[in-house]
């Protein structure tokens, strides 16, 4: 099997830890695993702290215009427009994903509106998947909620788009702790590398096809009055 070539492809990863820099993000550890495999590839990799950014929850695209003083999020939007494949990593926090994890899918679905060129909803033909850290039970059912949001505002998912670990349930060391022993973990690691590969696969191949054909899915061919194989069935 030949080597596949991935030095044309980008990716952005947003990290929704609640820990403002300098502080030690033990989500941002296992996202490192991921990046190195790509940078190791030839991608290009963006990181973005969500946390550090104002940014204001909602679900409009510049949020200034709605009462707030400040909105950094058309600045992030715009790296994650620019890149082939966004990776969200988040921690678990009662069995649910971050607040900021939560706030960056609003803030995605604020743009959902937009289209591409070809009159598709805008994140057609973008990559998504997400790593997630924790002392608590929830890897499964964190991914579950961000991969369908992501799906569904546009974004494709390949097999295995999910990675994660968690330690002991309760009060115990976390991912970066030496004691966790996480950095030996085989089920993480192997994941983590399966979905580091099948994002890569997929954004690799969607960029040689120059993302989906349009027919079938263009909001904008919709509106102008194209149906394609659509037809109410007539039931007697």
């Amino acid at each position: 099997m030949s080597k596949p070539d991935f030095s044309n492809l980008s990716a952005v990863f947003v990290n929704c830890t609640l820990k403002k820099s300098p502080r030690q993000s033990h989500t941002r550890g296992l996202m490192d695993v991921a990046a190195n495999i790509m940078v190791s590839e030839g991608v290009t990799v963006q990181h973005v702290r969500f946390v550090d950014h104002e940014i204001p929850p909602g679900v409009q695209p510049d949020m200034t215009e709605h009462g707030y003083a400040k909105d950094e999020w058309p600045g992030i939007y715009d790296k994650i427009m620019n890149a082939d494949i966004l990776m969200i990593g988040t921690p678990i926090w009662l069995g649910e994903r971050s607040s900021e994890a939560s706030k960056l899918i609003e803030r995605l679905y604020a743009m959902s509106g937009k289209t591409n060129d070809k009159g598709q909803y805008i994140y057609y033909g973008k990559v998504g998947g997400c790593i997630i850290t924790g002392n608590e039970d929830g890897v499964k059912h964190c991914a579950m909620g961000m991969l369908y949001a992501l799906q569904h505002l546009g974004f494709s998912i390949p097999p295995q788009a999910d990675a994660g670990w968690i330690g002991e349930v309760g009060p115990g060391p976390s991912y970066l702790d030496e004691e966790a022993n996480a950095k030996e973990n085989d089920f993480t690691n192997r994941n983590t590398t399966f979905l580091t590969y099948n994002l890569l696969h997929l954004a690799r191949l969607l960029k040689a096809e120059g993302g989906f054909p349009a027919y079938g899915n263009s909001r904008e061919a919709w509106d102008s009055g194209s149906r394609w194989g659509f037809a109410n069935p007539e039931y007697r």
